[in-house]
């Protein structure tokens, strides 16, 4: 249960938000160009309940309905994503077009991601071409949105999507390269760096990622478990943040990439307004043990140089997720340790947990043990500037299917109706509580 005690103040000016994405909610999928997620997920037993996002909140339809859902909660900022699938449809920024006008009217700002994981179908980040590609879409959509959209997000959680979808192949697009997957991370960064630069031509002020990151704890003290833990914080943390922040990869991964990575590394390092932090939970990593299953329940194959470790002592959410507020902190207090003034003001993109029930009390909890873990760094001096939660609506949840409920929003996946939970009305407190 969440503390009575009410929450601490943050500074003026602090943003609030929630985010989705756009394969997650929006359904209307004959609206728009396949993704590499209709095509994964239309195979047999890649998404656990059988499902897909051809409906999923049906959002496109009914987002009138949820800009209202927004304005009630009283969020300064709704981050979403933009499907360049549905861009490339014939009208397919209408919506958006749509959209955007609403939250401006409804007194929310617009802050769109550029990529949410949604690629179209026939492209591959494996090839090199695909950069170019999305800062070409990435100037389409500015061009339109630009005038209204003042805050952007170029990716989300490049980690995971090069990890999920192309070394284990849980996501799409399906594949299981391993380490041959490192290109994807590489020019996803590029794709990220010609982006900003779209961006910057096309006016934009205001440009940050969405960058997954987590304390990585060695499983003990041993040799071999710190080596293995530093391995993996090299891999999910550092591959993603130190070619950004400091236009380098981590020591021996720069060879492995394709390319001229000196002169790429120039453009992914393009200056940022804004660092966006994705953080859930912490992960413990050993020596390897054989195939172990992560807090994602996602298995983990035999011969890589790590395993994933249980953390115990803590309580787990519906996903299997340890709930350690704690670690929010010393996350952010080492990114500042580490990166000092090369680090632009943070913004957790997202933060959220996975709980069924409409009177979701221990999502309370999680929000708020957080968000007190969050005002701890800034206490510390990290320059924090805002605070998303994952997510508005329960949603697809990728190879969850509809197993997983994020949402502050129940939807009804049958009659697609939305009913407040609990942690909405939280929520909604909070904020207000904030601006007194």
């Amino acid at each position: 249960m969440a503390t009575t005690n009410p929450l601490p103040r943050f500074p003026a000016g602090f943003l609030w938000g929630v985010s989705t994405s756009a394969h997650q909610i929006e359904g209307a999928a004959d609206e728009r160009e396949p993704s590499v997620w209709d095509v994964f997920s239309a195979g047999p037993g890649r998404v656990r309940d059988g499902s897909t996002a051809a409906v999923a909140c049906d959002h496109v339809h009914r987002h009138a309905e949820d800009v209202a859902l927004l304005a009630g909660l009283g969020v300064d900022a709704y981050r979403f994503s933009v499907s360049w699938p549905r861009v490339l449809a014939k009208g397919g920024l209408d919506f958006y077009d749509r959209l955007v006008d609403d939250l401006c009217a409804a007194g929310v700002r617009p802050v769109p991601t550029l990529f949410h994981w949604d690629l179209p179908a026939g492209l591959d980040w494996l090839e090199r071409d695909t950069a170019e590609r999305f800062a070409e879409y990435v100037s389409q959509v500015a061009g339109r949105l630009g005038n209204r959209v003042k805050t952007w997000i170029t990716l989300n959680e490049p980690a995971e999507h090069t990890l999920l979808g192309h070394a284990l192949g849980v996501h799409a697009p399906g594949r299981k390269l391993l380490f041959d997957a490192l290109p994807v991370a590489h020019h996803q960064l590029l794709a990220h760096g010609l982006a900003v630069r779209a961006l910057r031509a096309a006016g934009a002020g205001d440009i940050g990622i969405a960058n997954s990151h987590a304390p990585t704890w060695p499983a003990s003290g041993d040799k071999a478990d710190v080596a293995a833990a530093g391995f993996y914080d090299a891999l999910l943390n550092r591959l993603f943040a130190d070619p950004l922040l400091l236009g380098r990869y981590p020591e021996g991964i720069g060879e492995l990439m394709p390319g001229d990575v000196e002169a790429d590394l120039k453009v992914v390092a393009e200056p940022l307004d804004r660092y966006g932090i994705n953080y859930y939970a912490p992960t413990r990593v050993g020596a390897p043990q054989g195939t172990e299953i992560d807090f994602g329940g996602v298995r983990m194959p035999a011969g890589l140089p790590f395993s994933v470790r249980e953390i115990e002592g803590h309580p787990v959410t519906d996903f299997g997720w340890p709930v350690v507020p704690e670690a929010l902190t010393e996350l952010l207090t080492a990114f500042r340790a580490r990166y000092g003034d090369r680090l632009p003001p943070v913004v957790i993109t997202e933060n959220g947990c996975a709980y069924e029930g409409l009177d979701d009390r221990d999502r309370i909890a999680y929000l708020d043990g957080h968000i007190r873990a969050l005002h701890r760094a800034v206490e510390a001096g990290v320059d924090v500037r805002g605070y998303f939660v994952w997510s508005l609506l329960d949603n697809f949840e990728w190879a969850e299917g509809f197993t997983r409920r994020f949402g502050l929003v129940h939807v009804d996946f049958d009659t697609l109706e939305r009913t407040p939970k609990a942690s909405y009305d939280w929520f909604r407190q909070v904020l207000r509580d904030q601006r007194r």
